[in-house]
């Protein structure tokens, strides 16, 4: 380390003039823009392909001659602080002019060198730093030779380059120093001076002595006598060298080891950009998510690509956590790896949620410690110019739930996990160069205080793909396939993403994997497992093969189909017009929820007596919606539930459904839900107003829902106040008239004479009306359909069933 203390007692001098390289005709003497051509001289032709300096006679010998010379100190400041060597005139007698020229110490370390007068023979000035960079000590004799940079292989021009800084000696100051004003002055004092990673560099400002060492060094080549794009990235490599210009770019952090305080500077990005010049989304292999990905690039990285200092004079900091929540399968650790690939940063940090949790006290908060242990060494080395540090922390929900929760249980580990990550992403030592990316399924989980701004400040929830989303999935999942002709020409990808409506994702991949199945099928041997026909290599994934794969695999967020067809099995018997209109009721609602802007959201009740066919008729209504997400809450998914499972079952079916653009939800008999009983009366009032809420409560914006429920117990949804929470009310009528059951008797083609049937009942009972349900009807003729008398058994069995209608 170099003192003040230690210099020469003679008067300070001046810098020396800006190096002079003797080789290149072109550049003027100390590098300053010729007044010819008004350019700077970094834009001047390249340096001819010979050395100029040429050395001759006994002493001085030819350019690939070796001289041994003895290492010595400095004559002069001016050579310390100038990053020069001093050589003697009698060794190199043709430098006597005072211009710069280039050597090579022990064929490793490239120097700038200048004759001094009077300065020894056989002997080389070296400072401190030099020998320091150089391992040479002053009782070593090394090897010197002319250096050429016109015969180096490939680019010989620092594009940029990143340097730590400190003080040099003990003269110290408090006052920070502005990057982009050290930036000019170093590259003018060290103009066309070689440098080289791992080199220091002694450097004199506003009479402080500074001492810089060389970190990383990105190269460019000269086009046309300008400098040429480059993505090369910066390399450590100590054998990597260039020369430095004005127009080098220049990116300062401070040592560690020193007190020195630097300004953020506004006109240079920071020192390691996040992002590659040339990145583009449509690289990531992600499909369905240009809005997502737009939303997380504005909302985290774009302040990341400005200069420091630029966001310094904001006032802002830059954005530390992403929390990514969505369904199962669309997407979130892909989402998240992809991130840390297209960042241009470190390899980021994966952890699972439970692996944070260990049986050892304190150990589960260690590890959260360990997580940002190399993001808080750094910034405190580096500050503001420090690399951003990606931790991406899966199934957060396992160790974040809210505290308080005994989720831990009764330990309190899981309460300690999270005030841990609490402090450690906005504590009293906050951090500015990281960056987690935490994903889940229950956001709902998560303790609210990670949620805040400044620490999982942007909430992303990735949704079910749109039919453009999954156009691009399924174009990403059968890329291979056409870039090898194995996808047959009858597959249309419009097509299989109209009919994937709210497949995940996954369940797009599982599609694809599935048909490939079908279609490599054909290609086995018959009568084996395992042998692979000849003609194999001529195998293609046809459309016939994506139909069967429909049926093996099923949206999670889909259609309850088999339920709803079970709802269905007789069908829909239209014996009175008020069939037609109850249709038709359903379809407007249906229509409205789908196309209107101001209502998404919409319940209806259908309500009459038991056996009427309210469900088919509910069931009828959803499948003929075509909506992609139908689910039917029937209370035979619900038994043995107590009152807090059946809650939760039935919000769980409304936030899938909440997930789904257009989605229906059918509660049937809802009094049984609610537990009702006549006697008492008694219901669980638990489930009763989670029900008022849910059939009440608007979808999140872009989403509509329509409620349709069905109940036999309409006086009782009075009573329970459940009526009035409904928007309409549908009746569903009873079979009443003789001339309704002869339809329906005819139209299920079990008898020879219907009207024979219907004057036997009409006769047993003596009155002109039914009042059955259709339910019980149906059940009536598959009773008597074996029968020898089917006639006469069908009239006895109404006439039974009518009788204990009546009956109180």
């Amino acid at each position: 380390m170099f003192s003040r203390n230690t210099q020469p007692n003679r008067p300070r001098q001046p810098p020396p003039e800006q190096p002079r390289v003797a080789s290149y005709e072109q550049v003027p003497v100390g590098g300053h823009p010729s007044s010819n051509s008004g350019r700077p001289s970094y834009y001047d032709e390249p340096p001819p392909e010979k050395f100029n300096l040429q050395m001759d006679g006994g002493q001085g010998g030819r350019g690939g001659q070796t001289w041994q010379l003895r290492p010595a100190k400095s004559p002069d400041p001016s050579y310390i602080f100038g990053n020069l060597v001093a050589v003697s005139p009698f060794d190199f007698p043709n430098a006597r002019d005072g211009s710069d020229f280039y050597i090579q110490i022990n064929n490793s370390f490239v120097v700038t060198a200048r004759v001094a007068n009077n300065f020894p023979q056989g002997q080389i000035s070296l400072s401190d730093p030099q020998r320091t960079w150089a391992s040479i000590s002053l009782m070593d004799t090394v090897n010197v030779t002319i250096y050429n940079p016109s015969e180096a292989d490939g680019a010989r021009w620092l594009g940029s380059m990143d340097a730590e800084i400190g003080f040099a000696g003990r003269k110290t100051t408090e006052v920070p120093f502005d990057q982009d004003e050290l930036a000019q002055h170093f590259t003018k004092t060290f103009e066309n001076q070689i440098l080289a990673p791992g080199q220091k560099i002694l450097m004199d400002f506003k009479n402080l002595p500074m001492l810089i060492t060389v970190k990383t060094v990105r190269l460019v080549v000269l086009s046309a006598g300008k400098p040429a794009a480059s993505s090369s990235p910066s390399v450590s490599d100590p054998h990597i060298r260039g020369i430095i210009t004005r127009q080098t770019q220049m990116s300062f952090f401070k040592d560690a080891r020193s007190g020195i305080n630097l300004k953020a500077s506004k006109r240079r990005p920071a020192a390691n950009a996040i992002l590659q010049l040339d990145f583009k989304f449509e690289d990531m292999g992600i499909g369905g998510l240009d809005k997502e990905f737009s939303a997380i690039f504005r909302r985290a990285f774009a302040s990341r690509i400005f200069p420091p200092g630029i966001i310094e004079s904001l006032g802002i900091q830059h954005v530390k956590g992403i929390l990514l929540y969505g369904p199962p399968g669309t997407g979130k650790t892909l989402i998240a790896r992809k991130i840390g690939k297209m960042l241009n940063t470190r390899e980021p940090k994966v952890i699972n949620g439970p692996e944070v949790l260990n049986k050892f006290v304190g150990q589960s908060e260690e590890n959260i410690r360990k997580l940002f242990a190399d993001a808080e060494k750094e910034y405190k080395e580096k500050g503001d110019e420090s690399g951003l540090h990606i931790i991406i922390f899966d199934e957060l929900d396992a160790v974040c739930k809210q505290r308080g929760s005994g989720s831990a249980g009764g330990t309190g580990v899981g309460d300690s996990v999270v005030n841990q990550l609490l402090a450690k992403l906005d504590g009293v030592d906050q951090l500015n160069n990281i960056l987690l990316i935490g994903m889940t399924n229950r956001k709902d989980m998560i303790d609210d205080a990670l949620l805040r701004p400044g620490r999982l400040e942007v909430h992303m929830e990735i949704s079910l793909p749109d039919e453009h989303g999954r156009v691009q999935i399924l174009k990403i999942h059968t890329a291979k396939m056409r870039e090898q002709g194995k996808l047959d020409p009858d597959v249309d990808i419009n097509e299989l993403a109209a009919k994937t409506k709210n497949f995940s994702g996954a369940e797009i991949s599982g599609l694809v994997r599935s048909a490939t199945s079908f279609a490599m099928n054909r290609y086995v041997k018959v009568g084996t497992m395992a042998g692979v026909a000849e003609n194999a290599e001529d195998i293609t994934v046809n459309r016939e093969d994506f139909e069967h794969a429909f049926d093996d695999v099923h949206p999670a967020f889909g259609v309850s189909e088999e339920q709803l067809q079970g709802c269905l099995l007789h069908g829909i018997i239209n014996f009175s017009p008020f069939i037609h209109e109850i249709l038709d009721e359903g379809s407007l609602v249906v229509q409205q929820v789908q196309e209107s802007e101001s209502t998404p959201m919409a319940s209806v009740l259908l309500h009459g007596p038991p056996g009427s066919g309210k469900t088919a008729l509910a069931a009828k209504i959803a499948l003929d919606s075509n909506y992609p997400f139908i689910k039917l809450c029937s209370p035979n998914d619900m038994v043995g539930f107590n009152e807090a499972m059946k809650i939760d079952h039935i919000r769980r079916i409304f936030e899938n459904a909440y997930k789904s653009p257009l989605s229906v939800v059918v509660i049937d008999n809802i009094e049984s839900i609610v537990e009702w009983v006549d006697v008492g009366p008694r219901f669980s009032n638990s489930v009763l107003q989670a029900l008022m809420v849910l059939v009440r409560k608007a979808p999140p914006t872009g989403r509509s829902l329509l409620v349709l429920a069905t109940t036999s117990k309409r006086s009782a949804m009075k009573q329970l106040d459940l009526y009035t929470q409904f928007n309409d009310h549908i009746a569903v009528p009873n079979i009443n008239s003789h001339q309704q059951l002869e339809y329906v008797l005819e139209l299920s083609g079990a008898f020879d004479d219907p009207a024979a049937a219907v004057a036997e009942l009409k006769e047993l009972t003596g009155s002109g009306s039914v009042c059955l349900g259709i339910k019980s009807i149906l059940n009536g003729i598959e009773k008597v359909r074996k029968d020898r008398d089917m006639s006469g058994r069908f009239a006895h069995v109404m006439a039974s069933a009518i009788v204990e209608t009546n009956v109180p």
